[in-house]
């Protein structure tokens, strides 16, 4: 197949990861903030899939693969148990209102496009368009952090800037050592049991996970 159809096939996925990066800072919804995480694994395993092919790296169809597995099943299974156990039910509370958090990600694109233009008219890899796309990802995933008074979410909004990175890097350089991918891929799983263990013994102490009520009572000790 042709190398442009290739590389125009990934840029579509690479749109897709930005549009579900974009739906999960509009999400109100806790279940529905978690099958957006899933869709933009899905979406981030077939284009590492496809750059793999185009590229000729094997390695990469591994990592498509670890991809799907933990960030489209795995991941998402934890985080509904754990919402579960939990008990929550209630929509997402932010801290800055939906229009203008949409106005502040739509300013990171624009930032980020302009920050790697550089590295773009340099970069002699075909999917070197997409590098944009990526850092937009990482910085609409650290705006979801900050915006965002539910720990879950936030821990949400942590893993969508791993997407971000993982995406870089495919797009940078056709990937990461398989070893570093593995590793990073188990660090991620690791954390995800460590965050499940915190947020029971928060929500057990404060019998809430919104940061902002901890603090107000931080405040009042």
């Amino acid at each position: 197949m042709n190398i442009q159809i290739m590389a125009q096939i990934v840029s579509f996925f690479a749109a897709m990861v930005l549009l579900t990066a974009f739906g999960m800072l509009v999400q109100r919804r806790i279940y529905g903030l978690i099958h957006l995480f899933a869709w933009q694994g899905v979406f981030l395993s077939i284009s590492t899939a496809v750059v793999g092919y185009m590229a000729s790296r094997h390695h990469l169809y591994i990592s498509s693969v670890l991809t799907l597995t933990l960030k489209v099943i795995l991941l998402p299974y934890i985080l509904h148990s754990l919402i579960h156990k939990l008990r929550i039910r209630k929509e997402i509370e932010t801290v800055v209102n939906v229009p203008l958090t949409m106005i502040i990600g739509i300013a990171l694109v624009i930032f980020s496009y302009h920050l790697t233009a550089p590295v773009r008219e340099l970069s002699t890899f075909v999917t070197r368009s997409i590098l944009a796309i990526a850092l937009a990802t990482v910085m609409i995933g650290l705006l979801m952090m900050i915006t965002r008074r539910h720990a879950v979410t936030q821990i949400i909004g942590f893993l969508a800037m791993e997407n971000g990175l993982f995406f870089a890097a495919t797009s940078a350089t056709y990937g990461m050592p398989l070893v570093v991918e593995l590793g990073v891929a188990i660090d991620i799983l690791i954390a995800a049991f460590i965050f499940g263990i915190f947020f029971f013994h928060i929500n057990t102490t404060f019998d809430s996970l919104d940061v902002e009520q901890m603090a107000r009572l931080k405040e009042e000790d």
